[in-house]
């Protein structure tokens, strides 16, 4: 049996897959499995992964049906290893990434969920914009929580979905990753992570942050644009209402927190105005109160 399974789910990102499957490759352990899931990529992705086969442990699924969480657990069905570590398409780990998950895993058999540190890699020639803010960068998938492990209590400083791993036995308890969040196709839907890390210590399992569990994120251009940070801040909207209908939190009082996190958005942003990044960074904030608002109103009229 392998130790760990490292899994890439994709979906029409040939452009950058090959370097996530060779990072998984140049890892420094040998009893290791590589599965990537095909997530009804209609590019380049097949090939890209057929020219690795040979003479690797990597193997090759199609999952037709569209959704991230879908794919993971297609992901965690066809493994064959006890742990499960899960890497974005468009990432990069570091030689050691595996490693040091197994480690953390063997040294706590109560640790359910472990990511590591997340650093950015820009476009040639690129940038950060001025009006991005710092906590902005997480919505592009950064993620450092310094250089010490940290076990985390608050589930909004979980792990980062592109830099993830997940104990089996933990992830079956659960019923797998709920399939109502996770990216689907062009949507930005999201929470899965949150939402484990919030069944994992309610059930006395740990989460962990471990530091040297490095991987890089490649941004992509769309992604420096105001455009693409104000479609994701409605997403993160309506998988907030998501999120909060599976724990059973719905009613009049999700009307009053969304808008008054609208309300607060808005001051904070002419609060900041002459402060191009916290202007910005608040100002979406306000108009994903939209998104989680329309997603009530829907429920209610569906």
């Amino acid at each position: 049996m392998p130790d760990i399974a490292a899994i890439i789910c994709t979906h029409n990102r040939d452009q950058y897959l090959g370097a996530a499957i060779d990072s998984l490759l140049n890892q420094n352990i040998d009893n290791y499995e590589i599965l990537v899931i095909d997530n009804g990529s209609t590019d380049n992705t097949r090939q890209v992964v057929e020219s690795r086969l040979t003479n690797t442990p990597l193997k090759y699924f199609y999952e037709p049906e569209l959704g991230l969480s879908v794919a993971r657990n297609r992901g965690a069905k066809e493994a064959n290893s006890p742990l499960l570590a899960y890497l974005d398409d468009d990432a990069e780990a570091s030689p050691q990434w595996l490693k040091i998950i197994i480690q953390a895993f063997q040294d706590n058999n109560n640790l359910a969920i472990a990511g590591g540190k997340v650093t950015l890699l820009l476009p040639a020639g690129k940038t950060l914009p001025n009006w991005i803010s710092e906590s902005m960068t997480g919505s592009l998938g950064a993620y450092d929580l310094g250089e010490e492990v940290v076990y985390i209590e608050n589930p909004n400083l979980t792990p980062r979905g592109l830099n993830y791993a997940i104990r089996q036995t933990f992830l079956d308890e659960v019923g797998g990753f709920d399939p109502n969040l996770g990216r689907v196709g062009k949507n930005l839907l999201s929470n899965e992570e949150l939402l484990m890390t919030e069944l994992a210590l309610k059930n006395k399992w740990q989460v962990a942050y471990l530091p040297q569990a490095l991987a890089a994120h490649n941004v992509a251009p769309e992604r420096l644009k105001p455009s693409w940070f104000i479609s994701r801040s409605w997403w993160q909207g309506v998988s907030e209402y998501y999120r909060e209908a599976l724990a059973g939190n719905t009613g009049i009082g999700q009307f009053n927190r969304g808008g008054e996190r609208m309300i607060r958005g808005l001051y904070k942003s002419l609060k900041y105005i002459n402060n191009p990044a916290l202007r910005f960074d608040n100002l979406i904030y306000a108009y994903g109160q939209l998104g989680y608002l329309k997603a009530i109103l829907t429920n209610i009229f569906s």
